[in-house]
């Protein structure tokens, strides 16, 4: 019988070695093989396979994804042709999409082989940019470049020309993405069970100023006015376009493009509704420390003490 094979995708620049060890050490004991892309082939142990980042999509039964929303979101979008359930551990500091803290990996990987979980299913933007289909699972936004003016784009829905914007950034999303850039640009939080596309201005100046929240059968087309500022193109924070001063981009949504792994789908909604409410709070990590009761911050700072070699 063929062995399951685990794909890892790892945050880019933080230390994950720790997380590593406990997935492989794991594997090691339940006949499990743990796959990485190429490109991360020195940041794991020789255990660990290294492929091709394309191989690894098509062979794995499941990806681990080891950092914040950024890498959770990575993973999500490798997988978008054929998608596979992808489990989150966090290793960032704000997360809305990573379930399971470091020291619940154990359990986590043991009702992952078991099939212990359920599966949320996430929908993606599908963009036409300058003929280059792009997918999105948050958000892909126009975004002005800092001196040079105003994002100035019209907006068709359907092929029926709905308005235009003038503004500094143009956030489309999904109810995923609505925590988000568009949360920060002043949009509306969106239920992740709801089927909807939200576009954002920006610090609008003129135009359409306020959020749309658009049925996910709307095609949606921006082109950018002749008086438009150059604009960067981001997609899930990543920049696909620069200074571009002219074209249009042609928005669809594809439904269950993602599968994410949830082990306590209650707790994990409990928790991203306190972290909802700490965006809002003005003050510093440390600031907020203070204002856990005495018991609770001394049990996070052991938590966040080094293990012991």
């Amino acid at each position: 019988m063929d062995r399951t094979l685990l794909g890892l995708v790892l945050h880019p620049t933080r230390d994950a070695s720790d997380i590593v060890e406990i997935i492989a050490d794991w594997a090691a004991r339940h006949r499990t093989d743990v796959a990485v892309r190429l490109e991360d082939q020195h940041r794991v142990p020789p255990t660990v396979q290294a492929v091709p980042a394309a191989e690894l999509a098509a062979r794995v039964s499941a990806l681990i994804s080891v950092g914040g929303d950024g890498t959770m979101l990575g993973a999500l979008r490798s997988l978008v042709r054929d998608p596979k359930p992808v489990l989150g551990v966090h290793l960032g500091r704000l997360g809305f999409l990573v379930e399971v803290e470091p020291h619940e990996l154990p359990e986590a990987l043991d009702r992952l082989a078991n099939r212990d979980f359920t599966v949320e299913a996430h929908s993606c933007l599908v963009c036409d940019v300058c003929g280059d289909d792009v997918v999105a699972f948050n958000d892909v936004a126009l975004v002005r470049q800092p001196g040079s003016g105003f994002v100035t784009a019209s907006l068709a829905v359907d092929g029926q020309q709905y308005g235009y914007y003038r503004c500094d950034a143009l956030v489309v999303s999904t109810p995923t993405g609505s925590t988000a850039y568009s949360y920060a640009a002043g949009g509306p939080l969106v239920s992740p069970a709801t089927q909807a596309v939200v576009v954002t201005p920006s610090a609008p100046m003129a135009g359409i100023s306020r959020s749309l929240v658009l049925s996910p059968e709307e095609r949606i087309r921006l082109e950018l006015t002749p008086d438009s500022a150059p604009v960067a193109v981001e997609m899930d924070g990543l920049v696909i376009r620069e200074a571009a001063t002219e074209g249009a981009i042609d928005v669809s949504y594809r439904r269950e493009a993602g599968l994410v792994v949830r082990l306590d789908p209650r707790r994990y909604q409990e928790r991203n509704q306190l972290k909802l409410s700490l965006l809002d709070l003005p003050l510093l990590p440390d600031q907020l420390r203070e204002l856990l009761p005495e018991g609770m911050r001394e049990q996070l700072n052991r938590r966040e003490l080094p293990p012991p070699r």
